[in-house]
């Protein structure tokens, strides 16, 4: 365990072309940014809290389109040492910092996303709709804890598409499914939909619209997100229901116009 944890404080070596296609597409996708042995020592404790701490246990076939995407749960760091370690991790801060282009990244807050064998699509949508933030230096760690072949519905892009303002007041949805799969289709924004190997990581900004397809495998796609934003970032006030919501459940209910220097949002990493 202690290489492990002594891998999680080194630097991953960034392509340099990385933050250019970081730049250009809204995300990238990294290889190898995690080794095989860390994966295996933090995949269950990440799971072992995701089955204490779940709350959905309806069938499949009466869950909401949402709720059939995705098992969530929010803030594990919270629970557990092991993922602490894993969430506050120099070398995935780093690489967030160095793709948004800023000196220092504090965390917003981690989720794990368990899409179960039999799990529906994750519709379009981006996901800065819910964060009541005052820029777009906001950015996800997309962190697979097993191989993610196609027919587990990895994390897909539409490339370019963090600069496409329409369809950010849709909240997660069928609606939003509908709607964006017709608005980005008429853009020629290409769908940019890979396996993940184990050990990938994949970065996207607050503002890039992404999906899911279905589960087709038969057991669940693990993964563990982190969201992290510019450390000098400062809160917005809330446009819509669920920004008032993360105000109060992930920032604090810090101002308008302060940065969230609280016990939730602890700057991971300053160069």
């Amino acid at each position: 365990m202690t290489t492990v944890v002594s891998e999680l404080t080194e630097p991953y070596a960034v392509p340099a072309s990385a933050r250019r296609d970081f730049d250009a597409n809204g995300f990238v996708h990294l290889r190898g940014v995690l080794s095989p042995d860390a994966i295996a020592a933090y995949e269950p404790a990440v799971t072992g809290k995701v089955i204490e701490l779940n709350t959905m246990n309806l069938p499949m076939d009466q869950r909401s389109t949402y709720q059939k995407a995705f098992l969530q749960v929010e803030n594990l760091w919270r629970h557990s040492p092991a993922v602490r370690e894993l969430v506050f991790s120099r070398r995935l801060a780093r690489i967030a910092a160095g793709l948004l282009g800023v000196d220092g990244v504090r965390l917003y807050h981690d989720q794990a996303l368990y899409k179960e064998a039999g799990g529906g699509i994750t519709p379009w949508h981006a996901d800065q709709y819910y964060w009541p933030l005052a820029s777009d230096r906001a950015i996800t760690a997309w962190i697979p804890l097993q191989e993610t072949p196609l027919e587990m519905g990895p994390l897909a892009f539409a490339r370019g598409s963090h600069r496409f303002s329409h369809g950010r007041d849709l909240p997660i949805s069928d609606e939003s499914e509908a709607a964006l799969q017709d608005a980005l289709a008429a853009q020629n924004f290409p769908l940019v939909q890979e396996p993940f190997a184990l050990g990938d990581v994949s970065f996207h900004l607050g503002w890039t619209f992404h999906r899911a397809a279905p589960n087709a495998g038969s057991t669940a796609r693990r993964v563990m997100t982190i969201i992290y934003i510019d450390a000098n970032m400062a809160v917005a006030e809330p446009v819509n229901a669920p920004q008032r919501g993360d105000l109060a459940a992930w920032l604090g209910n810090t101002p308008a116009g302060q940065v969230p220097e609280t016990e939730m949002n602890p700057v991971l990493y300053r160069a």
